[in-house]
């Protein structure tokens, strides 16, 4: 006796029944597809891919190649695989950008970060009075890399004339002393200047993150006998993590990216005492012309950026469907 399987049924069990497409269609709908409207959606994003592939994925391909031969200035190109690579780990030069990178980028993160965090808590407890002062700190932010670093040279000029020196001179007179020229202070100096401008984008994240805090728990604390301190310590901190880790993420990138106040402020000096990765690419390949050896540098900060980046985004992204 032969068992007659129903057509509904035995379209289910090869996945092509009217109800299972039906309910696949209802599943994309719910999640806002829509077949039909796949070719506009292409035709929309389509400019926006080319333009993608020109101006980043192209430039990455043709870096990652030139990376794999030795050039210089218009002689033929060599291909050397990953002798770029050997020879830039065997440099003692790159290896010193290695550690100046790394101590200017923690070190600007560190002071940028920490600064406007504190002030953030600061503004936070008379935000309409605090607006001009928040104002003023966050246009700084706007102010371009080059012209921060010509006022940062007027600064640390090495004579008396510079503004540091002055006012040091009314303490001890005749002091003068080249920051920028002495490479112990050097680094130093840069770190204090690059750092001007960013204090603003940390301020107004953190900020944001503190009035986002229900006005019931601030109220709560108060009623429960807490001073403001521990308010701003024990609430108000804790809370504005998030805006925290946004402002720490931002300027790890921006530092490892610096570049123009580098070359305005010390060329890389003295004696490459400042001279971090992205200089270092730069110098290489436009002043030494070799392209191949600085496209290296730059695989190599571009992997340093990835691995600051990606894990950052794969956090904040883990729980978006």
């Amino acid at each position: 006796m032969h068992e007659t399987v129903a057509p509904d049924a035995a379209g289910s069990e090869a996945g092509h029944s009217p109800r299972a497409a039906g309910e696949r269609r209802k599943l994309l709908a719910s999640r806002g597809w829509r077949v039909r409207d796949w070719p506009a959606a292409w035709l929309l994003i389509a400019p926006v891919i080319v333009l993608f592939g020109i101006a980043v994925i192209f430039p990455l391909f043709e870096t990652l190649r030139l990376s794999l031969f030795d050039i210089k200035g218009l002689g033929k190109p060599k291909f050397v695989g990953l002798g770029n690579y050997v020879r830039l780990f065997g440099d003692a030069t790159f290896r010193n950008t290695i550690g100046t990178t790394l101590i200017f980028t923690l070190g600007t993160t560190a002071i940028t970060v920490s600064v406007g965090w504190l002030l953030a808590m600061l503004c936070a407890f008379s935000p309409r009075r605090t607006l001009p002062f928040r104002v003023m700190i966050f246009a700084a932010f706007g102010v371009s890399e080059a012209v921060a670093g010509f006022m940062w040279l007027g600064i640390f000029r090495p004579d008396a004339g510079g503004l540091l020196n002055t006012v040091i001179g009314l303490v001890i007179p005749g002091f003068a002393h080249p920051w920028l020229g002495d490479a112990n202070t050097a680094l130093g100096s840069l770190i204090i200047a690059a750092s001007w401008s960013g204090v603003g984008l940390p301020l107004m994240l953190c900020f944001a993150s503190v009035q986002a805090i229900p006005k019931s728990v601030l109220e709560a604390s108060y009623l429960d006998g807490a001073t403001s301190m521990q308010i701003m310590r024990h609430v108000m901190m804790p809370l504005s993590l998030p805006g925290v880790r946004v402002a720490i993420f931002i300027n790890l990138l921006g530092a490892l990216r610096a570049f123009d106040i580098i070359y305005i402020i010390t060329g890389g000096g003295p004696v490459r005492a400042t001279e971090t990765v992205g200089y270092f690419m730069y110098r290489e390949s436009m002043t030494q012309f070799k392209l191949g050896y600085g496209a290296a540098a730059t695989v190599i900060l571009l992997v340093a950026v990835l691995v600051i980046s990606v894990p950052a985004i794969i956090q904040r992204t883990a729980g978006v469907r």
